[in-house]
C-alpha cells in the first residue's frame, strides 16, 4: 500500500523489475493527467474510476448498492430486476452522494511537527500539531473550492497534506440485478472461486466550466484530466498487475500482544453479537418483500463483517502471525541489547506494551460492545442522533438552524423509510440480554436497576412497553415536532430527553463517558504512542526494510501478480474463473440463481467479442495484491495501465491481510473487465455506453 507520490523514492524500481511498463509520472503526476486523475473516493467508503471522457464512473455493486436501494420500490425493484438507463434523461440523481478526486498531496510532516520538540507532555504535543493542521490547511485552499486533509503516518512519524476536489451530481446510470451484482450472496462472499458480477456504473456532471456544481437539469457531464483505457488482451498467471485506490484501515504493525487482544477478545464477542442479529433480520426479510428491500443493505452491511472476521480467525489460526510477530520481537529486543543507547531509546518499549495492552483489556469488551452491540439497536441510535442535532446547532442563529433542519428532516426521511419496528425490538431485547451477561458488572449502566425493580428483571417486557410508549417510533409524531423547530426548540428537546428510549441511550452513555472511555482513550493514546517509537525502532534496525503505512483511507497503490493460491494440503485454486462455474453452482444448489436470460447466453455460447482466446467468458480472477476495505471498487491495471478488472474483495484465508499480509496466501478478487462489458453489451442492451470508452483489442 505504497504512497503515490513516493513510489519514485521507494518502490518504482522494484514494480519495473516485476513487469510494469510505466514511470511514477505515469502513475501520480501533479501537472499532467496521471493514473491517479481516474481514480476517486466513491462515496464516503469505496473507491471508484472514471472509464469514459463523458464522466462515466464505475465502482462495485455492493457500493451503490445504498443508491439501488434508495431508488427501489416493490413496484420498482432495481436490486432485483437491475437498472440501465438508455439516455442521459433516464439516469437517476441522487442527492446525498459525491465522488472526490486527489488533486495533490504533499509531505509536511517538519511543518505539522514543528514545536513539539519544545514540548513535555503527549497532550501538549498533540496540542501543537492541530494548531499546525489547521493553519496549513486553511492555508492551502484558500480563496478555492478544493478541501485540505492532513493525515498522519506511522503513527505520527509522518504526516500529508492531501488537496481533494468533490463532485455532487453524480447519477445512477446503470446496475445489474442482484443475481448477477451479487451472485452467490453470503454463500461465496470473501470466497474462492467466486463467479460474482460485482459492479455499477454513474456519471459525474459539472456545470458548463466543469466545475462542481449541486444538481441542475443544466449541468452536463464531467470532462476528466484523465480517463481509464480499457483492455480486452486478458492475462495470464504471473502477468504483473497493480491497484490503485484508497485502503480503509490496516494494523500490520500490531505487536503480538495487540494481535492476541484483537483475536481472543474483540473478533469472537463481535462475531457471535452479528450472528444473532443477521438471524433476526433475515426471519423478517424471508417473509415480506418490503422487508426486504428495506433491510437488504443493512443486512448486507452486518454480514460481510462478519464473515471477513470468521477469515481472519481461519487465517491467523492457519498461519500463525503471532508467532511470526514474536519473532520479529525477539530480533528487536537482540538488536536493542547490543547498543547502550538503543537501550536507553527503545528497551522499555515491549514490556511497556504488555503491560499497556493487560490494562486496555479490562475495558476493551466494553468499550466495543458500546457501539457494535448498544448502537445496534436502531431507535437508539436515532435518539443519539437527536441528541447530537439538538448540541451542535445549539448556538447557531435561527436562519442557520432551519437550514440543519431540513438536513435533518431528510435523514429522518431515510430511517423511517428502512425501519421495522418489529425487528428493532428483539434486536433490542437482545442487546440489553447480551450486555448484561457478557461485560463485567462494573460497567453495567443504571437501567439495570430500573429493569429489576420496576419489571421484575424481565427485559422482554421491559422493551415491550418501551416501545410503545416511546414516541421515536413514530414518524409522524417525531416530523411534527421537528415542524416547530427552532421556535419550539427547548419544547422539543425536553420531550426528547423524557423519552423511554433516550432514557436508555442516556444510562449507557453515562456509564461509557464517565466509566470507559477516560481510561480506554488514555491507554490507547499512550499505546500509540509507543508504536511510533516502536516503527522508528525497527526502521532503524534494518534500513533496508521500507515499511509502507498502514492503510488510513488515503490513495494507495499496490501491485502483485495473477496468481492462484493453496489455501491448504492438496488443494490448488486456479486464478481465473469462467461463467461454466455459474452453471456449475446452479446445478450443485439451491442457493444460486442467475437470471434466465444469461443461461440462454450460455446455451449459444453467444459471448460476443469478450470472450478469451479458448472461447470462454472469463467472469473473474485473482491476484497478490495487498487491499482492504475501501479498495472496493479499485481498478486492477495491467503492465501498462490499462483497466483489466475491478476489485471487489479478499479470499476467506486473507482476509488476515488486515492485520498480516502474507503474499503467498492473501489474494484479491476483482471482476474480469470483459464479463463486465458483456454485460452491459448482451444482458443489458446499453451498448452505447461501451462506445464512450477507450477500448485496446
Amino acid at each position: 500500500m505504497w504512497i503515490p507520490a513516493l513510489l519514485e523514492k521507494y518502490v518504482i524500481g522494484k514494480m519495473n523489475e516485476e513487469g510494469l511498463k510505466l514511470t511514477a509520472e505515469d502513475i501520480y503526476s501533479i501537472n499532467e493527467g496521471g493514473l491517479k486523475d481516474a481514480v476517486v473516493i466513491f462515496g464516503t467508503g469505496c473507491t471508484g474510476e472514471v472509464i469514459s471522457q463523458e464522466g462515466l464512473i464505475m465502482t462495485n455493486h455492493h457500493c451503490g448498492y445504498p443508491l439501488i436501494q434508495s431508488h427501489s420500490s416493490v413496484e420498482k425493484d432495481y436490486l432485483s430486476n437491475g437498472f440501465w438507463a438508455m439516455s442521459r434523461e433516464e439516469e437517476l440523481p441522487n442527492p446525498d452522494l459525491a465522488v472526490t478526486f486527489l488533486i495533490r498531496m504533499e509531505d509536511v510532516t517538519d511543518e505539522i511537527l514543528s514545536g513539539t520538540e519544545k514540548v513535555l507532555t503527549e497532550q501538549q504535543r498533540q496540542n501543537v500539531i492541530a494548531e499546525n493542521v489547521k493553519r496549513i490547511t486553511d492555508e492551502k485552499v484558500s480563496d478555492t473550492s478544493y478541501q485540505a486533509l492532513v493525515k498522519p503516518f506511522n503513527y505520527g512519524n509522518e504526516y500529508y497534506l492531501f488537496i481533494y476536489q468533490q463532485y455532487h451530481d453524480i447519477r445512477l446510470v446503470g446496475a445489474p440485478p442482484s443475481t448477477i451484482g451479487n451472485f452467490g450472496e453470503d454463500y461465496d462472499n470473501w470466497m474462492w472461486p467466486r463467479h460474482t458480477g460485482d459492479f455499477s456504473l454513474f456519471r459525474i456532471y459539472a456545470d458548463k466550466d466543469n466545475n462542481p456544481a449541486a444538481y441542475s437539469p443544466d449541468n452536463i457531464p464531467y470532462k476528466p484530466r484523465k480517463a481509464l483505457s480499457i483492455s480486452l488482451n486478458g492475462y495470464n498467471e504471473n502477468d504483473f498487475t497493480m491497484i490503485m485506490g484508497y485502503p480503509g484501515t490496516t494494523t500490520e504493525y500490531l505487536t503480538s500482544d495487540g494481535l492476541k487482544l484483537q483475536t481472543e477478545m474483540s473478533l469472537p464477542s463481535k462475531i457471535k453479537l452479528r450472528e444473532t442479529r443477521m438471524k433476526i433480520i433475515s426471519g423478517y426479510m424471508n417473509l415480506d418483500d418490503q422487508v426486504r428491500i428495506q433491510y437488504a443493505y443493512k443486512y448486507r452491511n452486518i454480514s460481510n463483517s462478519w464473515k471477513k472476521w470468521q477469515g481472519i480467525m481461519r487465517g491467523v489460526d492457519q498461519f500463525n502471525p503471532v508467532l511470526q510477530k514474536e519473532n520479529l520481537e525477539n530480533q528487536f529486543e537482540s538488536w536493542i541489547s547490543d547498543d547502550p543507547d538503543r537501550q536507553k531509546e527503545y528497551g522499555h518499549i515491549l514490556e511497556k506494551f504488555k503491560v499497556l495492552y493487560d490494562q486496555l483489556a479490562v475495558y476493551f469488551l466494553a468499550y466495543e460492545y458500546s457501539g457494535e452491540n448498544v448502537l445496534a439497536t436502531e431507535i437508539i441510535a436515532l435518539a443519539s442522533d437527536l441528541r447530537s442535532f439538538f448540541v451542535a446547532n445549539k448556538d447557531l442563529p435561527d436562519e442557520e438552524k432551519i437550514k440543519a433542519r431540513k438536513r435533518f428532516i431528510m435523514r429522518l426521511n431515510k430511517f423511517y423509510k428502512d425501519y421495522n419496528k418489529s425487528i428493532d425490538a428483539e434486536i433490542f431485547e437482545y442487546m440489553l440480554r447480551t450486555y448484561y451477561t457478557d461485560i463485567d458488572e462494573a460497567f453495567h449502566p443504571n437501567i439495570y436497576q430500573t429493569i429489576r425493580k420496576r419489571y421484575n428483571g424481565n427485559i422482554r417486557k421491559f422493551v415491550q412497553i418501551t416501545m410503545k410508549k416511546t414516541l421515536l417510533t413514530s414518524r409522524e409524531k417525531i416530523m411534527e415536532l421537528m415542524a416547530t423547530y427552532p421556535e419550539n426548540e427547548s419544547e422539543i428537546f425536553t420531550i426528547i430527553i423524557n423519552d423511554p428510549v433516550y432514557k436508555v441511550l442516556l444510562s449507557f452513555s453515562r456509564v461509557y463517558n464517565d466509566v470507559i472511555i477516560t481510561d480506554h482513550d488514555f491507554i490507547v493514546n499512550q499505546i500509540n504512542t509507543l508504536y511510533r517509537s516502536y516503527l522508528r525502532g525497527l526502521q532503524e534496525m534494518d534500513s533496508t526494510r521500507i515499511l509502507y503505512p498502514d492503510a488510513n483511507f488515503t490513495m494507495r497503490v499496490g501491485y502483485g501478480k495473477i496468481e492462484g493460491y493453496q489455501p491448504s494440503d492438496g488443494i490448488r485454486y486456479g486464478h481465473y474463473t469462467t461463467i461454466n462455474g455459474i452453471i456449475e453452482k446452479i446445478k450443485l444448489s439451491n442457493n444460486y440463481a442467475i437470471p434466465s436470460k444469461i443461461l440462454q447466453f450460455y446455451a449459444r455460447k453467444d459471448y460476443g467479442p469478450w470472450k478469451n482466446e479458448k472461447g470462454e467468458l472469463p467472469v473473474c480472477f485473482i491476484a497478490s495484491n495487498h487491499t482492504s476495505g475501501g479498495n472496493s471498487g479499485s481498478p486492477v491495471l495491467n503492465a501498462e495501465g490499462h483497466l483489466i478488472g475491478l476489485n471487489f474483495d479478499r479470499n476467506w484465508e486473507g482476509t488476515m491481510s488486515d492485520i498480516w499480509y502474507d503474499p503467498s496466501i492473501c489474494r484479491n478478487i476483482s471482476v474480469d473487465i470483459r464479463y463486465i462489458l458483456f454485460i452491459i453489451d448482451k444482458f443489458a442492451g446499453a451498448s452505447y455506453l461501451i462506445d464512450e470508452m477507450d477500448l485496446i483489442w
